[in-house]
């Protein structure tokens, strides 16, 4: 901030000279004012230009395209690339901007999937780098490598490079702009390929450069949507609640926390519907797409629990429908086996099942293999098979237990308590209820403690209403949003006993609907 504030006072007592103006336009960048960036970036390309030196006027157009781009500028931003180009092609000879002016194609290529071509641009610009001896574009590429890696399922070779970056950066061995993208940029790739160990390593780099910077704006909002993804991982909602809501309403100025607005509004949905906060994780989830973010699969997760199946399908389909990258389906898959069980379509739900297998063997990731051990286990319950689900759960609760996610943990216990229940192993089943209640009453997930209570089978007493106590489990489930065939699977009976239970709950309450009966239960407490 100090030196935007000396920089414009001197601005305005005499014309700044074209690095000057260079060093004008970063800070203005720092401190989240962007289009004085792009302004100044401009008045130095012009400077440069008309003092001969055509390779550093290519660079301002290379990083005003690169800002413009990333504001959804696309025209703007193809028409300073061009330009560059042309002018480095007018003048001709060799020169690090070349590899610069690499950096959209790498961008459009990996965008387009084309991970190969992408790479192999890349590496082609990591070798002018090196050439000329510029560390941020050696890094930037690098980088850039690692992900096409990582997406390749090429995960230590990818590693590698992210780590060695993880150096560079934190080093300080790299300007301020390209440390702050380096960071962000590896964080969303080690959190796309669910390498969550380096995404918990790199954020504390992170938030560690951000600290030592307190005036700056431009990477505090994605720095505090990273910490909000972790914390919540760790289980400290409240505290991850609070770093996202301060992404969405502090830290707006600036094209990075522009894009961090839409990611920190779908995290405090997802903290907010884990907790049954459904109005507040409505408005979270709608404001994550006014801001151009898909709100899934939250929103459809919040769907099922109100009892909405089919909208939550419907929803599902389409994303999945939308989305061909492996890594990016994984994201989604667990919720889509989730509501497929509950729409009754086994089928489906057991395709998406081996699909998330698939993915997580092709990278070799323990959190993927925890996720796809879930769902195959959901839908062995489903199934009737519990001693199929029994070595998939045990090996996914050892994941989660060793990545510190007790959320996931809790989860995890409750279908180990169903499918020991279904074996007829009560005690054990009971104590896998009894750990994961504690884990999600700390955590404050009530309508998963709910769901667990009634596991439990804590009604206190017989003859609510004139039900009785298998009737009030199963009221309890219908209005936890259960279908007939997962409160068969909860409760280790027939669907057909099932449908007869809630018969004889509709007569003994005098209501027609599930629906009724749910309201019914939540107005007289019996939830």
């Amino acid at each position: 901030m100090d030196a935007y504030r000396s920089l414009t006072r001197a601005g305005e007592l005499a014309p700044l000279a074209a690095q000057d103006l260079e060093r004008l336009a970063r800070s203005s960048y720092m401190v989240g004012r962007d289009d004085e960036y792009v302004s100044g970036l401009e008045r130095a390309h012009d400077l440069h230009l008309a003092a001969g030196d055509v390779a550093r006027a290519a660079r301002c157009g290379f990083w005003i395209g690169h800002n413009l781009l990333f504001r959804g500028r696309r025209a703007h931003a193809r028409g300073w690339f061009g330009r560059a180009r042309r002018e480095l092609e007018d003048h001709g000879g060799a020169c690090v901007e070349r590899g610069y002016l690499l950096i959209p194609d790498w961008l459009e290529q990996m965008a387009a999937g084309d991970w190969e071509a992408g790479r192999a641009t890349a590496a082609e610009a990591a070798e002018l780098g090196e050439r000329f001896g510029d560390a941020d574009l050696i890094w930037l590429a690098r980088d850039e490598q690692g992900r096409a890696l990582l997406k390749q399922g090429r995960v230590e070779e990818g590693l590698r490079l992210v780590e060695e970056t993880l150096v560079a950066a934190s080093a300080g061995e790299l300007s301020p702009i390209v440390t702050g993208i380096v960071y962000c940029n590896t964080i969303a790739f080690c959190r796309e390929a669910y390498q969550l160990r380096h995404a918990r390593e790199w954020t504390e780099a992170l938030t560690r450069w951000c600290a030592s910077q307190p005036e700056m704006v431009a990477h505090n909002g994605l720095c505090l949507v990273h910490r909000a993804e972790i914390m919540q991982l760790q289980g400290a909602w409240d505290d991850a609640l609070e770093e996202a809501r301060q992404a969405s309403e502090r830290f707006t100025q600036g094209v990075l926390n522009e894009l961090a607005c839409g990611r920190a509004l779908y995290r405090q949905g997802e903290i907010h519907r884990l907790r049954g906060e459904v109005a507040a994780a409505e408005e979270a989830f709608r404001g994550a797409s006014r801001c151009g973010y898909e709100p899934q699969p939250g929103l459809s997760l919040l769907r099922l629990a109100a009892r909405k199946r089919w909208e939550a399908a419907r929803a599902m389909h389409r994303v999945l429908g939308e989305t061909d990258e492996p890594l990016t389906r994984a994201g989604f898959l667990p919720a889509y086996v989730e509501i497929m069980l509950a729409v009754g379509d086994t089928d489906e739900a057991r395709g998406a099942c081996a699909e998330l297998a698939e993915i997580a063997e092709t990278q070799e990731n323990e959190v993927l293999r925890a996720m796809a051990g879930q769902a195959r286990a959901a839908v062995a319950l489903v199934e009737g098979d519990p001693q199929g689900a029994l070595a998939a759960l045990r090996q996914a609760l050892g994941i989660w237990q060793e990545l510190g996610a007790p959320y996931e943990t809790a989860r995890t216990r409750v279908s180990l308590a169903l499918a020991c229940r279904a074996l007829r192993d009560e005690e054990t089943a009971e104590l896998e209820l009894q750990a994961a209640r504690e884990i999600l009453v700390r955590l404050g997930g009530r309508p998963d403690v709910a769901l667990v209570n009634v596991l439990l089978r804590r009604t206190g007493s017989t003859g609510h209403y004139g039900m009785t106590e298998r009737e009030l489990e199963v009221l309890r489930l219908i209005a936890a949003g259960k279908s007939n065939r997962e409160i068969a699977s909860a409760l280790v009976i027939s669907e057909r006993t099932v449908a007869r239970h809630i018969q004889n709950i509709f007569a003994k309450l005098g209501v027609s609907s599930r629906t009724a009966a749910s309201a019914f239960a939540f107005s007289h407490e019996l939830v």
